[in-house]
């Protein structure tokens, strides 16, 4: 998990300093499997964390398909200041991994605190939530209004949108 964690951070750092809608995009799918990954570690099964990176995937193909109607010949490069962050950030995902996995390069009060950790996790991990509490009595009303919400929405963007104006980029 804090292995996820480090690479979610990372990623995050290197989101912020690139401004290539491709990269942007590669960067955010990234995320969405690591973020998809640390929820179904949290819960006891996988289907929502399934459902999440579907809708995430669907959203990015949409973005794609509006970004190479928009920009289809934009050039990709990297300043080296850029180039730099990066390169540090991945030095240090690479090293907390390394650490993560070799617990002997670690210094012992870093084995101490992850040995905390690892205890507060064993007690923790009683109170993980299954996600078919989602839909019992007092929450099915929660998810049933955001289902009609997201369907209204639907029917709304398919109302709006004009079918006679044709593609984004004109020729």
């Amino acid at each position: 998990m804090l292995l996820i964690m480090t690479m979610n951070w990372s990623l995050a750092t290197v989101l912020m300093s690139t401004n290539h809608p491709l990269a942007m995009g590669s960067i955010l799918l990234m995320q969405t499997i690591l973020i998809a990954l640390s929820s179904g570690f949290m819960f006891t099964n996988f289907w929502l964390s399934y459902i999440l990176f579907l809708i995430m995937v669907g959203g990015m193909l949409i973005m794609f398909m509006y970004m190479t109607s928009i920009a289809s010949n934009e050039k990709f490069k990297l300043p080296k200041l850029k180039m730099m962050l990066l390169t540090l950030s991945l030095i240090m995902l690479m090293i907390s991994m390394i650490m993560f996995i070799d617990k002997s390069l670690m210094a012992p009060a870093m084995k101490m605190s992850l040995k905390l950790t690892m205890n507060e996790q064993t007690y923790a991990s009683d109170f993980f939530v299954s996600t078919t509490k989602f839909f019992n009595l007092p929450n099915f009303t929660l998810s049933i209004a955001l289902m009609l919400y997201l369907l209204l929405t639907l029917i709304a963007v398919v109302k709006i949108t004009n079918k006679k104006m044709g593609p984004l980029r004109q020729k």
